[in-house]
């Protein structure tokens, strides 16, 4: 997937497509260094994505999903 930007919100990450359980599942991923608030001590404050090191996370999550399905 390409991105047009190299720091993304969230916001515009889902009207490029992406579904919000999707990154959120990732914002709040064990260990993730790809995304963060702006500022963390604002309740409300927008979450930034690095979109190489997201796609990189969504690349090896798509890998590790397809190695777990059982082939008949």
């Amino acid at each position: 997937m390409v991105y047009p930007k190299p720091f993304m919100r969230l916001q515009e990450l889902r009207e490029m497509g992406l579904p919000n359980e999707f990154l959120q599942e990732a914002y709040r991923s064990k260990g993730q260094t790809f995304a963060q608030k702006i500022n963390p001590v604002k309740r409300n404050s927008p979450i930034v994505f690095d979109t190489e090191n997201f796609e990189k996370w969504r690349i090896n999550r798509c890998k590790a999903e397809n190695a777990g399905i059982q082939r008949a």
